[in-house]
């Protein structure tokens, strides 16, 4: 074998090992604004006990999500883009799965409690666009950083004074009947796909 042919496969295997160690890296530092980080990297359970109010101020636990298959998110009101846009990928979903879709409730957990007070969440999900009858959930800092911790969900403040803005991981958890998870939702892939994936999640496929 010539040394260039060594020098070439050489190559290819330093690349190989750099891609690997980008997607690792990428796996544990979502970007700014959400982009999707790995779920579950070390095989943790995904989801748990949690205690919160919703946005009329009600306590709610995770019994919210028993008998439900539930989408769970997490954002805040004041994001710019990845939120807003992520609501409204769940209503075009919604629409995509017809008759199914009453089967489907979507849960919206804050990462940011200082300013997401109930009555702040129930005027931003009564925005046009979004899906009718979603759940907006807040509460203490130390709350929300447990429920966090609890779905692998990463978020980071940026900036100070009342502009400050928050870099979260953007992936939609799908939650089955008995509040286990069951896979992760894509935002980006078009309605009639998500809905698809959600229907064939919700009949074992």
């Amino acid at each position: 074998m010539t040394k260039f042919r060594l020098a070439v496969i050489a190559a290819a295997f330093l690349l190989l090992i750099g891609l690997a160690a980008v997607n690792w890296y990428n796996s544990l530092h979502p970007r700014a604004n959400g982009v999707v980080s790995q779920v579950d990297p070390n095989g943790r359970q995904i989801g748990g006990a949690f205690k919160l109010v919703d946005q009329d101020g009600k306590p709610v636990d995770e019994s919210l999500l028993k008998g439900e298959w539930t989408a769970v998110f997490f954002g805040y009101t004041y994001c710019p883009d990845v939120c807003p846009l992520t609501l409204q990928s769940l209503a075009r979903t919604k629409a995509a799965m017809g008759d199914k879709a009453d089967r489907l409730q979507i849960v919206f957990i804050t990462v940011d409690p200082e300013r997401d007070t109930p009555a702040n969440l129930k005027a931003y999900l009564a925005s046009g666009g979004f899906p009718k009858g979603v759940i907006g959930l807040t509460g203490t800092r130390e709350q929300i950083e447990k429920v966090e911790k609890a779905y692998g969900t990463v978020a980071s403040k940026v900036g100070d004074g009342d502009t400050y803005t928050y870099n979260h991981t953007s992936l939609v958890y799908l939650m089955n009947p008995q509040g286990q998870f069951s896979g992760p939702l894509m935002r980006d892939l078009p309605p009639e796909q998500s809905a698809k994936q959600i229907e064939d999640l919700m009949q074992g496929r």
